[in-house]
């Protein structure tokens, strides 16, 4: 079909930074690219300013005057634990008058807070076709944040919310097996992408391990990420000690901010902690380490994760999300059983003790990494989307026929 008007609702997009904002970022541009026209849909943060009497419809209403993409700003709250980020409020009606206006030909919604949950009520309402993305393990979240008794409740929310929709997007095969089991259904598999001409090997900067006080035979290790209580922190310094009794000259880099980076580094004042950084400054962190160590459990998919493969990097994570999908253990990475901490350690130390099969894995990594170019995911993602716009109004109407048929 033709350039499609598609309404994007979504509780984060840059310039915010995390994996969520930063995915949609990129899958919006390679929407607009293929000749589709975007109406964004976001809380507003602080960086926007507050309304003022002038532009108070920009609440459900401010257009950038560019023909390829609009936005909308909802009215957004504080979201505990994230500085900076705010949720949205329910914007049923003002959604309602928008896309009665202006019909789009799809509705995707990428989180399921109370913007997303008025999106779906809105699109179901007006019998758009809807779809979304599950982004986010908030239930896995939950036991990190003292409340795992609300696990249940919060997954039975989001598998409501999910199967109101026309099919739910999913980063990896695992993660729709363990949905499916749980009751999610009409799952669809969309990989996510890196940008292999950001994170690559050729951004390598000695000048930079100097500073970290590396040199070319040093062993520098990374994590890269949010500090935060569910990215499993403790067990990157455990590893990284493990590291230094065989590579007592090691270093160790985390690169990110969060929660718990305060107290992480008054615990490790010798670990060099480098800060959120972006861009070409982010792939030359990436791509002058050696080792990356990512045992988080609660992800998705986690873009860091094929960020670091790209940039030619010995990874060593668990047998989850992406890690479990792109990585061969023992050729291009390293997986341990999903939550067997002493097997992450024993992978750390065993290839810190082998630096010539650590640099034939580092090879092997930028090259899988290659396979999962952002351009393919452009397509994948955008051909979901023409196939549910197309499908859905016809599956809608035969259902209604089939209602007033006669017995």
């Amino acid at each position: 079909m033709g350039g499609m008007d598609i309404a994007l609702v979504t509780e984060t997009f840059p310039p915010e930074i995390n994996g969520v904002a930063m995915t949609l970022g990129r899958l919006a541009d390679g929407l607009r690219r293929r000749g589709h026209r975007l109406h964004l849909v976001r809380p507003r943060q602080l960086s926007d300013g507050a309304p003022t009497q002038t532009d108070e419809l920009s609440e459900t209403g401010n257009e950038t005057g560019n023909e390829t993409f609009s936005e909308t700003l909802a009215t957004g709250l504080p979201i505990p634990g994230y500085a900076g980020l705010r949720f949205g409020l329910p914007a049923t009606h003002a959604l309602l008058r928008a896309w009665r206006a202006a019909r789009p030909d799809i509705v995707h919604i990428a989180t399921e807070g109370p913007l997303g949950w008025s999106a779906l009520r809105a699109a179901r309402k007006l019998g758009l076709p809807v779809s979304s993305s599950f982004h986010t393990n908030f239930h896995a979240y939950s036991s990190h944040y003292g409340i795992g008794w609300l696990r249940s409740p919060i997954n039975g929310y989001l598998r409501s919310f999910h199967n109101r929709t026309d099919a739910t997007l999913v980063p990896t095969r695992d993660l729709a097996r363990s949905l499916g089991a749980e009751g999610f259904k009409q799952l669809r598999v969309v990989s996510r992408g890196v940008d292999t001409q950001l994170f690559n090997p050729g951004h390598r900067s000695t000048a930079l391990r100097a500073r970290w006080g590396a040199d070319n035979t040093t062993l520098v290790v990374s994590y890269v990420g949010r500090l935060a209580a569910e990215k499993n922190l403790d067990l990157v310094t455990l590893a990284f000690d493990a590291i230094r009794r065989v590579r007592p000259d090691a270093r160790m880099v985390f690169v990110g901010d969060g929660p718990k980076k305060s107290a992480l580094a008054a615990r490790h004042p010798e670990h060099i902690f480098a800060g959120m950084r972006r861009g070409d400054d982010l792939a030359a962190h990436y791509a002058s380490t050696d080792i990356f160590l990512f045992p988080s459990l609660t992800e998705t998919f986690g873009n860091v994760t094929l960020e670091a493969l790209a940039s030619g990097l010995g990874v060593i994570a668990y047998d989850h999300a992406a890690a479990g999908e792109l990585i061969e253990s023992g050729r291009n990475g390293l997986l341990a059983p999903a939550g067997d901490a002493a097997a992450f350690i024993e992978a750390a130390t065993t290839l810190a003790c082998n630096p010539q099969h650590l640099a034939r894995m580092r090879v092997r990594a930028a090259t899988r990494a290659a396979a999962h170019d952002w351009e393919y995911i452009h397509d994948a993602f955008a051909g979901v989307l023409e196939e549910i716009a197309r499908v859905q109004p016809w599956r809608d109407h035969a259902q209604g026929l089939l209602a007033i048929a006669p017995d």
